[in-house]
């Protein structure tokens, strides 16, 4: 039985009323109440009702029918709202407040200020003029870009005489496009882009073909973004946070492509655009422990010349802002300079395709006190973010990511690839982070729902690990892993909540991060610890079999540990130590492997920084060999051997694209390796494990482009890291000299 009757309504009503239609004021705030419990029915009655307060329940829903014309105030914060789109049955609304509903996010704020014309107060804060631009500037925009994009791509299609099956293939395909195609403003604010543009699509598509409108926003599907803005504890980013190096054009001897400008980030007049800073909640007290031996420094002491100008202005430290409070100005986009940097290959070979890679942005957002002089700060750790419930969406618009996260220095930055913009960044003073690992737990809700979050874990020179909850901007916790640096993690793939730490106190932690309730408390215990004999620099976990074997490359050798859980040893020796050609050809055990990765389930691509070489080597055949002695060295069985650069430097290391069969390494000159393996795996396979006769050179190398600051050339660029994303829509460099790079392939 419901618990709002026409009792409790005129009981509540402020003042108390012995009429429905007389109330003109209504007080449901902390009853407990769902959504089943608002009837309709009964609240039609309320004829001249103007205020309503239904915070403080457990709201997950308002229906779509309540009926009230006359609504003007409404306060339904502190409820569990996942949609706003419902609002738009309240025409006349002007002061909204859906505070501390922990889903709703600032797309969702955007969307009220478009579907509610009257609305003047959201949170609290006067939108007025920010809505007005929403409604106005915005939509211009947009019908634009979308306008532009059917006569670029779709008018062609539609013949003078067309069916309705054809008409109904084009605008599916239209909308389609669109809503992939059409960028526009920050990535904080793609969803609400996507439903605009589903909107204006639609209307375009009815205009020209007649039919009937179909702009309803509850038809469309509700994106889980974890781009949304900052919302506990924001400190907006300006010039002083991030900075982008100035790409010239110039000629290269020996390169026939054409280096392209940096598109600078879109200006904007709304703080919802700003980079903001997630300000965690607990901060660790341990003392600073001694720095990893890092050898590489830059001399590079040359400053920004051209950077980007915010036009928001910078709150004093320590000032706390709402989200709501970042809705006071305008936003505008500014349309993107682009062109194309062509990646020369190594040789001409007519059997290799050639790349085409667009740099986007350079940007320089991990300084030391922000300072715009840092070109020293290291940079270590990029990983994508996983996209939520990714496989249960098969429409790419969602199921694809482009928000990374990148570390180095005292902060963690969260970047959007295709517009730059840094959406949130986290600063530990005095730490240095070295890594960054992704996961995604099912967290459970005050009301007993489960829902999928995406969980940061950041760690360094202190040896902790930080927990961040993105989507609420909220360091959480933090594990207190080792007593010296973690080198860098990774989470399994197998069991979201089991951790692995790997240490320069020459240990391999696994930990199980466990699960955060609603109010944040979890439970952190330690499952094993693998003893190493060396530092270990990189771990991943054999793709056939992720709960059971890690590999681990270390500054003395590469070893194998049995990681199965069902075994009683919690402290366990390395299984298996892998021997490597060295300089003189000789099979050795003892050199540093700087790099690690898996091409696929089988294929191993590891580097050691002695012999300047990079070996692709089968896990299951190296594992299996004298599996019946009882040796624990064996000999790693060499698929293939890759050219790389000479260089003696460590710490340069490696990725893998297994989707795109590629391996992608930087060196000491600013230049990334690329190897597209496809045409040799198949040899491989049929060659049962023979070693290829002659090195693989790299299918093209993508040089670093000439890029000037105050004046002065950039010099001496090492790529630390190079990585993309499944799909190899983008390419990420992370430099020694506190510079992300980022590329999309065209």
């Amino acid at each position: 039985m419901s618990k709002v009757t026409t009792e409790l309504l005129l009981e509540r009503a402020v003042p108390r009323s012995t009429r429905l239609r007389k109330i003109e004021t209504l007080n449901l705030s902390k009853l407990q109440l769902k959504t089943g419990d608002l009837d309709p029915r009964l609240f039609s009655r309320l004829r001249h009702l103007q205020n309503l307060d239904l915070s403080d329940n457990l709201l997950d829903k308002l229906p779509a029918n309540l009926s009230l014309p006359d609504l003007r105030v409404l306060n339904c914060s502190n409820n569990q709202l996942e949609d706003v789109t419902v609002l738009k049955q309240f025409p006349l609304l002007e002061e909204l407040n859906y505070e501390n509903n922990v889903y709703l996010t600032t797309n969702d704020d955007y969307k009220v200020m478009f579907l509610l014309q009257n609305l003047r107060l959201l949170n609290g804060k006067d939108v007025t003029k920010l809505a007005n631009h929403v409604r106005v500037v915005n939509s211009r925009e947009l019908t634009s870009k979308v306008t532009a994009h059917w006569e670029r791509h779709f008018r062609s299609q539609l013949p003078e005489k067309y069916s309705a099956e054809h008409v109904k293939f084009l605008r599916k395909k239209f909308l389609k496009s669109a809503q992939t195609q059409v960028i526009y403003g920050p990535s904080s604010l793609s969803e609400f882009t996507r439903w605009r543009v589903k909107m204006i699509a639609e209307e375009l598509l009815a205009s020209m073909l007649g039919q009937e409108e179909n702009t309803n926003p509850e038809t469309q599907e509700r994106v889980e973004d974890n781009e949304e803005e900052t919302t506990e504890n924001p400190r907006e980013v300006g010039d002083d946070d991030i900075a982008q190096v100035t790409l010239v054009p110039s000629k290269r001897r020996g390169t026939l492509s054409t280096a392209g400008s940096v598109s600078k980030r879109p200006r904007s007049q709304c703080n919802t655009e700003e980079e903001v800073v997630l300000s965690p909640r607990k901060s660790g007290h341990s003392q600073d422990e001694p720095t990893p031996d890092r050898p590489r420094a830059s001399n590079q002491q040359t400053k920004v010349a051209e950077e980007t100008h915010r036009n928001g202005e910078q709150p004093p430290k320590g000032q706390s802002h709402g989200r709501s409070s970042q809705l006071t100005e305008e936003q505008k986009s500014q349309e993107q300079d682009k062109r194309v940097l062509t990646i020369t290959p190594v040789k001409n070979l007519e059997d290799k395709e050639v790349i085409s890679l667009e740099p986007l942005h350079f940007l320089q957002c991990h300084s030391k006190g922000n300072s715009r002089e840092d070109f020293k700060t290291q940079l270590w750790s990029c990983v994508f973010e996983p996209p939520l419930d990714s496989g249960a969406r098969k429409d790419p618009v969602v199921s694809t990511s482009r928000t990374m996260a990148t570390c180095g220095g005292e902060s963690v930055c969260l970047i959007d690839c295709e517009t730059g913009i840094v959406l949130k960044k986290y600063k530990v003073p005095a730490e240095e982070f070295f890594t960054v690992a992704w996961t995604t737990l099912t967290m459970v809700t005050n009301d007993g729902r489960k829902k999928k979050h995406n969980i940061l874990a950041a760690a360094g020179r202190r040896g902790i690990v930080k927990l961040i909850h993105v989507s609420a901007d909220f360091c959480y916790g933090e594990i207190k892993a080792h007593k010296k640096p973690i080198a860098t993690a990774c989470f399994s793939p197998s069991c979201e909540t089991h951790l692995f730490t790997a240490s320069y106190d020459k240990r391999i932690g696994l930990w199980d991060i466990g699960v955060p309730d609603c109010d944040y408390n979890f439970k952190a215990s330690q499952l094993m610890v693998l003893e190493v004999a060396s530092i270990p620099l990189r771990i991943a976990l054999v793709p056939s079999c992720p709960d059971q074997f890690l590999l681990a490359g270390c500054e003395e050798g590469c070893f194998a540990w049995d990681i199965r859980l069902d075994k009683p040893q919690k402290s366990r020796p390395f299984e298996v130590a892998f021997q490597f050609p060295n300089d003189k050809g000789e099979a050795t055990a003892s050199h540093r492997v700087d790099g690690l990765a898996f091409l696929n389930k089988d294929v191993v691509v590891s580097k050691s920084s002695k012999t300047g070489s990079i070996y692709l080597w089968s896990w299951s055949q190296s594992f299996e060999a004298q599996g019946k002695s009882c040796q624990k060295t064996r000999p790693a069985l060499i698929l293939a051997e890759l050219e790389w650069s000479t260089t003696d430097l460590p710490y340069l290391t490696l990725s893998t694209c297994p989707a795109a069969e590629s391996v992608f390494c930087g060196d000491e000159k600013g230049s990334v390796w690329m190897y597209n393996l496809s045409k040799h795996s198949s040899a491989w396979r049929a060659s049962k494990g023979k070693r290829s006769d002659s090195r693989i050179a790299p299918t093209q190398i993508l040089e670093w482009p000439e890029l000037r600051a105050n004046g002065e050339l950039l010099t001496e660029v090492l790529i630390n890291n190079v990585v993309t994303d499944p799909t190899f829509t983008y390419l990420i460099a992370l430099t020694g000299v506190n510079i992300a790079a980022v590329w999309k392939k065209t």
